[in-house]
């Protein structure tokens, strides 16, 4: 019987009420969790994967219902139990949620207790499952996080989550959910906010653990290089349906269904440059140039608040961009490049340097001219959802900078509006809607019509597609690629994708901890790499082809002791 499944999900209907009746977002989905592979479930957002997950632990968010189907629970082999008839408050469901099925959820921060150490987090996930007393359960929770590799894992246990970067986070994650070793783990998209060298450390530990523990894996995700990395078999989602499902070979050699194709294509259409991308003149105007920009934070600590630690943010970081040029910069988490760009915007504040913006320095300008700069310097920020007011409607918010500049009022602030919706791909009829009736793809276009309703020369757009979906990413990018051909916009584009990089930008700086350590053309960088850590980040990004699985050696870069 070791080939039956340990979860076996049939024909599973999930509904939510509304004042209309029960609006259905899973149609009878069945797939099944084999011991010790790894089913990836992908699809874009609002397709019904993270729903299906938290079905599976009978934690399906008000005011949804499980109005058909059930999901079988076989974790000894002996005869199964079924999930969906358990009482979502019960002790029955509450001894296998956490217990024997373990949850990784997509955002970390907002998943830990910012309150209480993850130590604390640990021990209470493992009393609660296990009958050990607290010494026991701390020890347990100290060997988890030296499982998970986190360094000093006696110190580890008294931090709080803040004290940690998002991978380590996303690791003391991992190891809550793996601290009662369960019979299967559910991932709901743990490296999505990640980068990528990160993102591939994660991967080698979930896959490194899944070997020692024979776990059943339910991974979701929507980056289809992940897939190829680590799936054993893919279900493809989409509206919820299950609309492809099969082995990762046969999914990626030979898709059926025309979505699994359209997923599959925009993956590659991302893998080398833009074909609609127009060069910038050679003789094109400087219009930025940042020299020895530096912002250093300092941790003050005691009474008194004596230094105690310096955090070099930025140190020494020196670029220029010309007129209708789009210059990348990549890094990893905590490598300066947000800081850089707000730098540029002066949403901070450096301590030296120089930012040139059309012969004047930034640096030294005072609030009344920053605020006409920041007419033509704009910023496009990685969260649509976080930077858009949701009380206010998207004609509001993208007439807000029109009205505070005093450009345009009345019927030609609606006309105004108007055209920018439509330049952004959508329609004017939507502009009384508030953000959270749109989706994610289209939240990041009102973004950005909210960052050109000034006619901006040089915009700061800082992860402007991370969250999104492949297809929708390659979308907003062709959106922001005709919109630069069209209005001559010059771009400081941060991000961790290097596919993202390639596709839209000419050249490409690589920052490593406050510094750039290599600048050049796009292609050049990417394909003949000078320095190690560029090479280290090249080397982690994951290839969107099962087949090379494991062919490619990965560079770690070990820094030089200065």
């Amino acid at each position: 019987m070791t080939d039956s499944p340990i979860i076996s999900v049939q024909n599973l209907n999930v509904g939510f009420s509304s004042r209309q009746g029960v609006v259905d977002v899973l149609h009878g989905i069945s797939f099944d969790l084999h011991r010790g592979k790894t089913t990836c479930i992908v699809g874009e957002s609002g397709s019904g994967k993270s729903v299906t997950a938290r079905t599976i632990l009978n934690m399906v968010p008000r005011p949804g219902i499980i109005n058909g189907g059930r999901i079988l629970f076989d974790p000894e082999g002996t005869g199964p139990v079924c999930l969906t008839d358990m009482d979502p408050r019960g002790k029955e469901i509450r001894a296998i949620r956490g217990g024997r099925i373990g949850m990784i959820f997509q955002e970390p921060m907002s998943s830990l207790s910012p309150v209480h150490t993850i130590g604390s987090q640990i021990v209470e996930a493992i009393r609660l499952h296990r009958d050990v007393d607290k010494k026991t359960a701390r020890q347990m929770a100290r060997d988890v996080l030296e499982q998970v590799e986190i360094p000093n894992p006696d110190k580890a246990l008294d931090k709080y989550a803040f004290e940690f970067s998002g991978g380590m986070r996303q690791r003391a994650m991992i190891a809550m959910a793996l601290s009662c070793h369960p019979d299967v783990l559910i991932a709901d998209e743990p490296t999505t906010a990640l980068d990528v060298t990160t993102q591939a450390e994660i991967i080698d530990l979930m896959r490194n653990l899944q070997r020692d523990n024979g776990m059943a894996i339910m991974f979701i995700t929507h980056d289809m290089g992940v897939v190829a990395e680590i799936a054993d078999r893919v279900v493809v989602m989409e509206k919820g349906h299950v609309v492809e499902e099969g082995d990762v070979h046969q999914i990626f050699d030979a898709p059926q269904h025309p979505y699994t194709q359209k997923l599959l294509g925009a993956v590659k259409r991302l893998e080398e440059p833009a074909q609609a991308k127009l060069r910038p003149a050679a003789a094109a105007k400087e219009v930025l140039k940042v020299q020895d920009l530096q912002l250093h934070f300092e941790k003050k600590e005691g009474f008194f608040q004596r230094v105690t630690d310096v955090t070099k943010a930025v140190d020494g970081v020196s670029f220029s961009l010309r007129q209708g040029e789009a210059l990348g910069i990549v890094g990893e988490s905590g490598s300066g490049k947000t800081t850089v760009g707000r730098c540029i915007a002066r949403v901070y504040n450096p301590q030296g340097g120089l930012v040139d913006y059309n012969g004047e320095n930034l640096v030294e300008a005072g609030p009344e001219r920053l605020r006409e700069v920041r007419r033509e310097v704009r910023m496009i920020f990685q969260d649509p959802f976080a930077s858009l007011n949701p009380r206010m409607t998207v004609k509001q918010l993208i007439a807000e900078p029109l009205i505070v500049n005093n450009i345009c009022k009345g019927q030609e602030l609606e006309d105004r509006v108007a055209t920018l919706l439509t330049e952004v791909g959508l329609d004017p009829g939507m502009m009384e809607r508030y953000p959270h009736a749109f989706s994610g793809g289209q939240r990041q276009r009102i973004v950005v019509a909210r960052a050109i309703a000034l006619d901006p020369k040089v915009i700061i757009a800082d992860e402007p597609t991370s969250a999104l979906d492949v297809s929708i990413r390659t979308q907003v990018l062709d959106l922001l690629l005709k919109l630069q051909a069209e209005k001559g916009l010059s771009f400081v584009f941060i991000s961790h994708d290097m596919a993202v990089i390639r596709y839209f930008c000419d050249r490409v700086a690589v920052m490593y901890r406050g510094r750039i350590v290599e600048i050049g053309e796009t292609e050049d960088i990417i394909t003949n790499p000078q320095h190690a850590y560029t090479k280290a980040l090249l080397s982690s990004v994951p290839i969107a082809d099962p087949s090379q699985r494991g062919s490619r050696q990965r560079h770690r870069y070990v820094p030089e002791v200065a």
